[in-house]
């Protein structure tokens, strides 16, 4: 009878390891819970190299990062990875005692995206060369703006923020109301997964965006200065919290807001399927090739320091 010599023995063993260990991977998903506007980078860019340097199959649950810990806190949805803007959807899943540590991945700021098809859009694309006024061109008759809810959506939040802002760098009272309407002003506000995609067909003129998700979707957008863009972590303490705004909650709660630096964090969740897969993950963002793949799609280099669960 033909025998394998030892070493082509052992090494049809240790393929034939790999292969059930890679198949097995494969056949269990890694979850990840991520901030709406990463939808492009997450199910384009990090998801598919990260199945391919480690043989998972990437699942991705895309929502507005408030509402999205709100479900995982109420064990609603399960993921193995949280990624969210801001640290306060973070603290939602903390306080809950889902998360430990949360390291920053990257980071971002504030713009006005607008729709190549819009009939403002030559108005627009002059403002973001210094033509008229971009916050006078939002007030313009007959341009739709839209926004997410800043009831769960972190963006829907900062761009509040960012108006607010505005009417004090510009000296312009009232600008705020004038551009949004009232906080939650229902013909605005969307889905922060469908917000830039009707941005794209044209269904809306312009919109509050990030500047990753802008670049993301290769969608024309205007600067804003640093003053608004909420993106200068040293702005925040004498000028960016200086304002606040109230709302009411989903739980009914009325609560005073205040700014946090655009930054992205991510952590593993306490109850992950698959813990290990979920470490790799997090360790992969922040490593060279996930940064230059973050950077691909418009994302900046990550800031501040890890946000720990409170004692």
């Amino acid at each position: 009878m033909f025998k394998h010599p030892p070493r082509l023995a052992c090494l049809l063993l240790v393929l034939a390891w790999a292969l059930t260990g890679n198949a097995a991977a494969a056949a269990t998903p890694l979850t990840v819970a991520y901030a709406g506007s990463m939808g492009a980078v997450m199910d384009k860019g990090l998801g598919p190299a990260f199945d391919r340097l480690h043989g998972t199959t990437f699942q991705g649950i895309g929502q507005g990062a408030y509402g999205l810990a709100r479900q995982l806190a109420a064990k609603q949805l399960r993921a193995d990875v949280f990624v969210s803007i801001t640290a306060g959807p973070v603290g939602i899943l903390q306080q809950a005692g889902l998360l430990g540590q949360a390291l920053p991945v990257a980071s971002t700021q504030m713009v006005i995206a607008y729709s190549p098809r819009s009939r403002f859009a030559a108005r627009l694309a002059a403002a973001s060369r210094d033509g008229m006024p971009w916050y006078e061109v939002l007030q313009l008759p007959g341009l739709r703006f839209g926004r997410t809810d800043p009831a769960t959506d972190p963006q829907g939040r900062n761009i509040v923020f960012t108006m607010l802002l505005a009417q004090r760098y510009y000296d312009r009272p009232g600008l705020a109301r004038k551009i949004l309407g009232p906080v939650r002003n229902p013909a605005q506000i969307f889905t922060e997964p469908s917000l830039l995609s009707r941005l794209e067909a044209g269904q809306i003129d312009a919109s509050s965006g990030y500047l990753s998700a802008a670049v993301s979707h290769r969608l024309p957008y205007i600067r804003l200065p640093a003053q608004i863009n909420l993106s200068d972590p040293a702005m925040v303490a004498h000028w960016y919290a200086t304002t606040h705004f109230d709302i009411t909650l989903p739980n009914g709660r009325t609560d005073t807001l205040a700014t946090q630096p655009l930054v992205f964090y991510a952590g593993v969740m306490k109850d992950a399927a698959h813990p290990r897969q979920a470490r790799r993950f997090i360790a992969f963002l922040r490593s060279a090739q996930g940064q230059r793949r973050l950077q691909d799609y418009g994302y900046s280099p990550p800031m501040g320091n890890a946000l720990e669960p409170s004692p």
